[in-house]
């Protein structure tokens, strides 16, 4: 089933995402790998697709896991987790309609 995480940072966020990110980014390429990735991304601070120092404000992740607890795991592994970036994250079961 799909599993939509949703992220949310704590503040000033933006050198500990940026220590993380190549891990991050990595953990995510495996996901995609495994064809279990739908999207995933940050949200940026302001209106920009680089908002610089503004940073980012969390990350929304869509992908396949056998469980919520599966993905709670794989959400607590997470390097971003790890790092502290992350003030919570919610995960809720997801049902994707579009794209077909």
């Amino acid at each position: 089933m799909l599993y939509a995480l949703m992220c949310e940072d704590i503040p000033d966020s933006l050198p500990l995402r940026k220590e993380a990110r190549p891990a991050h980014l990595e953990r995510l390429k495996l996901l995609q790998a495994e064809g279990r990735l739908v999207l995933a991304g940050p949200f940026p601070a302001v209106e920009s697709d680089d908002p610089g120092a503004a940073g980012f404000t969390g990350s929304l992740i869509v992908a396949e896991f056998e469980s919520l607890d599966a993905a709670q795991h794989w959400a607590d592994q997470d390097p971003y987790s790890l790092a502290g970036v992350y003030a919570r994250v919610v995960i809720k079961p997801f049902k994707q309609v579009f794209p077909l």
